[in-house]
């Protein structure tokens, strides 16, 4: 639960912090519209780049949370056959190590 609300927060940061930069622009843009006389030109595409900003943002968090997922079950995946073989192994050796006693006592 702790690693998805850490996820979270660098998110909200980071929005906040676009959200933040984009209001200050906006603030700006409104004696510049006024002279200017360009019209809802410039606050849109303040809008328009803040809100694309904040989608990457997001949509980019979750596909490497998809990513690092999928690398955590190979690797546990991985584990796990590494520990079959290990022991499966260990097991012959203890078997040829008895036959080698019991050869030896004979």
């Amino acid at each position: 639960m702790k690693n998805i609300a850490e996820k979270n927060g660098t998110k909200i940061a980071t929005t906040a912090i676009i959200w933040g930069f984009a209001t200050g622009m906006i603030a700006i843009c409104i004696p510049l519209v006024a002279i200017s006389r360009s019209g809802i030109i410039l606050p849109l595409a303040v809008i328009l780049g803040a809100s694309t900003s904040t989608v990457i943002v997001w949509r980019d968090a979750n596909q490497k949370a998809v990513e690092l997922a999928n690398n955590l079950q190979q690797i546990e995946q991985r584990i796990r056959n590494l520990e079959t073989i290990c022991s499966s192994e260990d097991f012959d050796f203890n078997y040829q190590s008895k036959q080698l006693d019991n050869s030896i006592k004979t």
